[in-house]
């Protein structure tokens, strides 16, 4: 069964080569010791300032789009339809068609526009979040994902299947250069906490890269995994989580070294991570097992698993702006799933396109958008 899951994975995603298992993972890295009393307060003072996610907790909405009314944005990538979810009521209340293969809804680093990634179609879609209507596409080549620098002076397109990364204007979206990347199927990522440095994964060779993205060069290349996908910053900045779907976990990243320190164990075909509103845990979507791994930041391990009765396939999505509910795309399922963040309970399973995928919950809190689904600061 597993071999059919992969399979698909990868005929979706226009890969040729099927990856192979993991090896046995890294082990954890030796737990650093406690804070003398003397200094507890003042480490404890130190990690609430480092909190990258400080901007990003229930009812912090930024004034552009606090008036907003909430939707869900589910891109069908099989269906080239685009799905409009009204969350309070949990029924479908726009359908429109977009371009060849939607991957990803990603809202624009000021906030005002949201992003279909038509990927086959070579375009991207923006939608008026005031209207929730889409409007006249924009060419772009291989839009497989996208991503915007902390100072809003770049998009940066994840040309996966041209293996590049390409800085485009955030507004007009048209190319400024491109970095040829030294791997294959690049496609999620995430900043440093200053801000200065991008590390993205690529999944067809297993590898992660880092990006210099001010100077547009690649500072370093790290190998030895698997599947790696998304990719996500820990709350004090100073690690890195990478999901792998071929290694059935969570790979862990110092963000000064870049190099692997750990590893954990979430659950098969480990997908999307996203960081909850009080930045104290991650929910880890294992696609292949029908699960939600919750993973302590504190305690660096799993604390508890969500299980979706009677199986399924949890893809990409996002966290409720007050935190109460997780949102997820069921990639094989046609059909998106709405957890309780307090209970692991599935609330609700929506009736979608076919090969829902990266959806967008909006508005999010935060003051810019860093891209992908909803990484804000």
């Amino acid at each position: 069964m597993r071999r059919f899951v992969v399979v698909s994975v990868l005929l979706v995603t226009s890969c040729s080569a099927a990856p192979s298992r993991a090896a046995d993972p890294a082990p954890t890295p030796t737990p650093t010791p406690s804070p003398s009393p003397s200094r507890a307060h003042s480490v404890a003072q130190h990690k609430k300032a480092a909190n990258v996610y400080s901007h990003d907790a229930p009812g912090m909405l930024s004034p552009k789009v606090a008036d907003l009314k909430p939707r869900v944005y589910v891109p069908n990538s099989e269906s080239n339809t685009l799905d409009v979810i009204n969350p309070r009521t949990y029924k479908v209340v726009h359908h429109y068609q977009v371009g060849r293969r939607p991957q990803h809804v990603v809202p624009s680093w000021d906030l005002k526009t949201l992003w279909v990634n038509d990927n086959d179609g070579n375009q991207l879609t923006p939608i008026n979040p005031v209207t929730g209507r889409p409007g006249r596409p924009v060419p772009v080549d291989d839009p497989y994902n996208l991503y915007f620098t902390p100072d809003g002076s770049y998009a940066l397109v994840m040309a996966e299947r041209n293996n590049r990364l390409d800085f485009r204007n955030p507004h007009t979206m048209r190319l400024i250069r491109s970095i040829n990347l030294p791997c294959r199927g690049v496609n999620h990522g995430d900043f440093t906490a200053d801000g200065s440095r991008f590390l993205l994964s690529c999944e067809f060779s297993g590898q992660l890269v880092v990006v210099d993205w001010r100077h547009h060069r690649v500072l370093k290349t790290l190998g030895g995994m698997n599947m790696p996908q998304d990719v996500k910053l820990s709350p004090d900045g100073r690690l890195f989580y990478v999901a792998d779907m071929m290694a059935d976990g969570v790979w862990i990243i110092n963000a000064r070294t870049m190099n692997r320190t750990g590893f954990l164990r979430t659950g098969r075909g480990a997908h999307g991570l996203y960081v909850s509103r009080d930045a104290r845990r991650l929910y880890v979507s294992n696609r292949d097992e029908g699960s939600v791994s919750v993973v302590s930041f504190a305690k660096q391990k799993v604390v508890q698993r969500w299980r979706i009765p009677g199986g399924g396939s949890p893809d990409m999505g996002g966290v409720s702006a007050d935190g109460r509910q997780l949102w997820l795309a069921g990639r094989y399922n046609g059909v998106v799933y709405v957890f309780s963040t307090a209970t692991g309970k599935l609330l609700h399973k929506i009736s979608v396109g076919q090969g829902p995928h990266g959806l967008c919950v909006y508005p999010q809190p935060g003051r810019y958008s860093l891209g992908h689904t909803g990484v804000f600061r």
